[in-house]
């Protein structure tokens, strides 16, 4: 490893620590309590933080600018920087520096570097996996001697940071705005210009063709191919209403060609029929041949009874969830049947010409979501860059050492 002028290289365990206190919170009032809940993992922001005062089980104390990273799987990429002392579960490891030669800002930015995170992940035990903190000390990272070369590091990175915050905020508002304006257009309590017709009551069974692969084409795990002739849709490729085809698996030529009716095109909706039931997607983006696994349906309209891409919308709206919180009133239910859809009915434009205008507003508010993911995506990836560019010294912000300690 290069070591760049006025750097080293340090194992972990002179760079950080782990603090050990720990408290009964329960004579405690109004002291905020972070539990690996209240973390968003990989950005690293608090969702939110409970009284302790309700709290009985042990727990760790912090100070404001110690970092605190969740030790148990599956937490082990929830990791937050708080700015308040307060207290934490003791699945955390309350992290800060070692000695005044380093800053817990710059420490931050080190438990999310992927040598960090990875060796976190070589976790032990069995029924309670969790990271190993004698496998992490022995790791070393390099760092710059200057306590203001680290935090002008670590400034860089929040910077980063706080842009991928205004954008996750700005998605939220977007898609809560896309939740209201389906509570008004798909049950007509507001109309789009133009329309003022009729709405009629549509029932789902009765105007609409479900398939799904059925018992005896059942397909066996040993057919899930890496690749192959055609994509083979599962409930675990639904993602935010679309198809993740990067997930999907494939199936051979025959598999795709032993049933005509569960070969899925474009534009096609999908509903989940086992495990997760309900969720929903629509098809998009396919540029080859795709069939379905038997816990899939895809809906398609009889007779062009309606728009499709409205349908995809009411299956994703507060109707659709009504309508199974009802089925599943009193009971366990782990299947949707197609007859369970006989009962399925909701008010509707009687115009299809309406039907496709309120699609239309919804999917360009999906597409304006659509687009600022790809951008907090991408603002992801270049922070991910700068990290590797930074925090090894191969882009430095100063041009010499003129601190040390």
């Amino acid at each position: 490893m290069v070591v760049p002028n006025g750097w080293t290289i340090k194992p972990i365990e002179q760079i950080m620590r782990i603090r050990k206190e720990r408290i009964n919170p329960q004579a405690l009032i109004n002291t905020r309590c972070i539990e690996l809940e209240h973390i968003e993992p990989i950005s690293g922001r608090l969702l939110g933080w409970i009284e302790s005062n309700n709290q009985r089980s042990l727990k760790a104390v912090f100070t404001a600018g110690d970092v605190l990273f969740g030790k148990l799987r599956p937490y082990l990429r929830k990791y937050c920087y708080p700015s308040f002392d307060g207290i934490c579960s003791t699945e955390f490891w309350v992290l800060t520096a070692f000695d005044n030669s380093v800053d817990n800002s710059y420490i931050y930015y080190i438990v999310q570097t992927n040598r960090f995170l990875e060796t976190a992940n070589s976790t032990t035990g069995t029924k309670m996996p969790r990271a190993d903190w004698s496998l992490m000390k022995e790791v070393s990272f390099s760092i710059p001697l200057s306590l203001t070369e680290q935090r002008d590091i670590a400034a860089v990175l929040s910077d980063a940071d706080a842009y991928i915050t205004a954008l996750e905020k700005l998605i939220a508002k977007k898609r809560n705005l896309k939740q209201g304006a389906m509570q008004v257009l798909l049950t007509g309590k507001r109309r789009l210009p133009g329309f003022d017709g009729e709405w009629d009551t549509l029932n789902l069974a009765s105007n609409s063709t479900l398939k799904a692969r059925i018992g005896w084409q059942g397909l066996t795990t040993a057919e899930y191919l890496d690749e192959g002739y055609s994509y083979l849709i599962t409930g675990t490729d639904f993602s935010n209403g679309k198809i993740a085809w990067s997930s999907c698996h494939y199936v051979d030529k025959s598999r795709y060609n032993q049933d005509t009716n569960i070969q899925v095109c474009n534009g096609d909706v999908l509903i989940t029929k086992d495990g997760t039931i309900g969720k929903v997607a629509i098809v998009n983006g396919l540029t080859k041949k795709a069939t379905l696994n038997s816990g899939v349906y895809v809906v398609r309209p009889k007779n062009d009874a309606y728009d499709r891409t409205y349908i995809y919308y009411v299956l994703l709206s507060q109707i659709f969830a009504d309508f199974l919180a009802k089925l599943a009133a009193g009971s366990t239910i782990n299947h949707l049947y197609q007859k369970d859809f006989v009962n399925f009915e909701f008010e509707a434009p009687a115009a299809i010409a309406e039907q496709t205008a309120i699609a239309t507003v919804l999917s360009d508010m999906d597409a304006e979501i659509d687009t600022l993911t790809a951008k907090i995506e991408k603002a992801r990836r270049i922070k991910q860059g700068m990290m590797g560019e930074l925090l090894t010294g191969r882009i430095r912000l100063i041009e010499e050492d003129t601190e040390n300690g």
